[in-house]
C-alpha cells in the first residue's frame, strides 16, 4: 500500500529523537531500602547476621521433614483448593495486569477506522438535489512522550507492586501451610490424649470394681465406692470434651483444604515422638526469604515511585498525533494516490493554576511513602520477634518436656504404690485417687507439651521463610 511509503517531515523526525532522548530523565527520588538497625544476632541462637530481603531464594517442602504422608497429602489438597490462596492468586493476577497496563504507556495507540456515507442536498431554484457518496479509510496514531519520566515511574511503581503481590501470595501460602501443620499435630495430640483417657477410664473401672468388692467384703466403706465412681465419671466426661476438640480441629483442617467439614474425616494415627531437630546456628539467609518482609520493602519502592508520578504532573505533557488514509467517492478510488490524505500534529499541555491540587497530591504521595517505610520496619520487627519466640520456645519446651517425663515416671510409681497399699488395707481410697489424678495430669500435660513443641516447630519454619531445606542450592 502506498501509505506505507510515507515519511514525516524532517523536523518531526528530529523532534521525535529529541523527545526519546529527553525521556531518559525521571522526576522524583530514586528508591533506597529504608535503614534499619538490625541486631548482630539473636539471643536464642548463634550464627545470625543482619538480613536483607531475598525471597527469591529457594524454599524446601519443609513439612516433609515430619515424615507424615497424611500431612503431605493435606498440603497438596490445600494448595489446590484453599479459598484464601485462590483469592491471593487473583490479587496477584490483578497486579500483573496493572504492570502490563503501565508498560503499555511507552507504546503509541493506533486505531483503524472506515466509513461510508451517502448524502443528498436540498433542491434550490428548480435545480435537482445533489446526491453524493463519501468513503474513507483511516489509520490514526498518538503517542505521549515521556519527557519527565512519569510513565517510567508508573512502570516502576506497578512493577514493585507486582513483586509485592507475589510476596503476598507466597506469604499467604506459607501461613496456610503453617496453620495446617499446627492444626494437624494438635489433632494428633488430641488423639493421643483420647487414647490416654480410654486407658484411664478402663483403669478407673477396674478401681471401681475393686472398691465395690472391698465394700461387699466389709473391709471398706461405701464412701470408697462413691469416690471411685465420681472419679470414673469425671474421666468419661473429659473424654467427651476431647471428642469435641478433635471434631473442631478436623473441621478446621477441612476448611483449609477447601472441603466441606461433613465430607472430611481423618483417622487416628501415630505421630512422631518429637519434631525435627533445629540446626544449630541457622544462617540469616533463612530470614531473608520471608516473603512478607520482601513485599513490605517493595511497597516502599512503589510508594517512592509514585512521588515522581505526582511531581511530573507539574511539567508539560507532549503528545504526537498522526493520521493517514484514503478518502473518495467510491471504494474503488481508495488506493489512488490522489485520494491519499495524511496529517501530523504536536500538542503541548501545561497546568498553570490548580488551586494547590498538585502540591497536595505530592504531599499525599510523600506521606504514603512514610507509611510504607513504617510498615516495613514493623514487619521486620515482627519477623525478629517470631524467630526469637519460637527458637526460645523449642529450647525451653524441650527442657520442660524432660522434667515432665521425670514427673510422670514418679507419679506412676506413686500410683502403683497407693493401689498396693489400698489392696493391703493400709491406705484409704483418697490416697489412691490423689495418686491416680496426679499421674493422669502429668501424662496429659506431657501430651499437650508435645503438641506445643510441634506448633513451635511449624511457627519457626514459617518465621524463617519456609524451613531451612534447600539452602545448598541457593546462590
Amino acid at each position: 500500500m502506498n501509505m506505507l511509503l510515507l515519511r514525516p517531515p524532517p523536523f518531526l523526525c528530529a523532534l521525535l529523537l529529541a523527545l526519546i532522548a529527553a525521556g531518559c530523565t525521571s522526576i522524583g527520588p530514586d528508591h533506597q531500602r529504608p535503614a534499619f538497625d538490625m541486631p548482630a544476632d539473636f539471643r536464642a541462637a548463634e550464627g545470625w547476621k543482619p538480613a536483607e530481603p531475598a525471597d527469591h531464594l529457594p524454599r524446601g517442602e519443609w513439612w516433609r521433614a515430619y515424615g507424615d504422608p497424611v500431612l503431605d497429602d493435606l498440603i497438596v489438597r490445600l494448595d489446590a483448593a484453599n479459598p484464601d490462596l485462590q483469592s491471593a492468586l487473583g490479587s496477584f493476577r490483578q497486579a500483573r495486569a496493572a504492570a502490563q497496563l503501565a508498560r503499555a504507556g511507552y507504546t503509541p495507540e493506533i486505531g483503524l477506522s472506515a466509513a461510508a456515507r451517502r448524502s443528498r442536498g436540498a433542491a434550490i431554484e428548480g435545480r435537482s438535489a445533489n446526491q453524493s457518496n463519501t468513503t474513507q479509510l483511516g489509520l490514526d496514531a498518538s503517542w505521549e512522550a515521556d519527557l519527565w519520566g512519569r510513565i517510567g515511574r508508573e512502570v516502576e511503581a506497578a512493577g514493585a507492586e507486582l513483586d509485592g503481590s507475589a510476596g503476598d501470595l507466597a506469604s499467604v501460602r506459607l501461613s496456610l501451610h503453617a496453620e495446617l501443620v499446627q492444626n494437624y499435630f494438635q489433632l494428633r495430640a488430641t488423639d493421643h490424649q483420647r487414647d490416654l483417657y480410654r486407658r484411664t477410664v478402663a483403669s478407673f473401672e477396674r478401681a471401681l470394681e475393686l472398691a465395690r468388692n472391698r465394700v461387699a467384703a466389709g473391709v471398706s466403706t461405701r464412701g470408697d465406692e462413691v469416690q471411685a465412681l465420681a472419679q470414673l465419671r469425671a474421666a468419661q466426661a473429659q473424654s467427651v470434651d476431647l471428642d469435641l476438640t478433635r471434631t473442631q480441629l478436623q473441621n478446621a483442617i477441612a476448611v483449609l483444604i477447601g472441603a466441606p467439614p461433613s465430607a472430611f474425616a481423618l483417622e487416628s494415627a501415630d505421630w512422631p515422638a518429637a519434631p525435627p531437630a533445629t540446626p544449630v546456628g541457622l544462617p540469616s539467609t533463612l530470614l531473608e526469604r520471608r516473603p512478607d518482609v520482601a513485599a513490605a520493602e517493595r511497597r516502599v519502592a512503589a510508594a517512592n515511585a509514585r512521588i515522581g508520578v505526582a511531581q511530573a504532573a507539574w511539567f508539560p505533557s507532549l503528545t504526537l498525533n498522526a493520521s493517514t488514509g484514503y478518502a473518495g467517492n467510491q471504494f474503488a478510488q481508495w488506493f489512488s494516490a490522489s485520494n491519499l490524505v495524511w496529517s501530523f500534529g504536536l500538542s503541548v499541555a501545561q497546568a498553570v493554576y490548580d488551586g494547590g491540587r498538585r502540591d497536595a497530591q505530592i504531599e499525599s504521595a510523600r506521606a504514603a511513602h512514610d507509611i510504607t517505610v513504617a510498615q516495613y520496619r514493623q514487619t521486620v520487627l515482627g519477623a525478629l520477634q517470631e524467630v526469637e519466640d519460637n527458637l526460645s520456645a523449642l529450647r525451653l519446651l524441650e527442657d520442660e518436656a524432660a522434667l515432665r517425663a521425670q514427673a510422670l515416671e514418679a507419679s506412676r510409681e506413686a500410683e502403683t504404690l497407693a493401689l498396693n497399699r489400698y489392696r493391703a488395707g493400709i491406705a484409704n481410697y483418697t490416697e489412691v485417687i490423689t495418686a491416680q489424678t496426679t499421674a493422669l495430669d502429668d501424662e496429659r500435660s506431657l501430651a499437650q507439651l508435645r503438641g506445643r513443641q510441634f506448633s513451635a516447630s511449624a511457627l519457626l519454619n514459617k518465621a524463617v521463610g519456609g524451613g531451612w531445606q534447600g539452602l545448598a542450592a541457593a546462590p
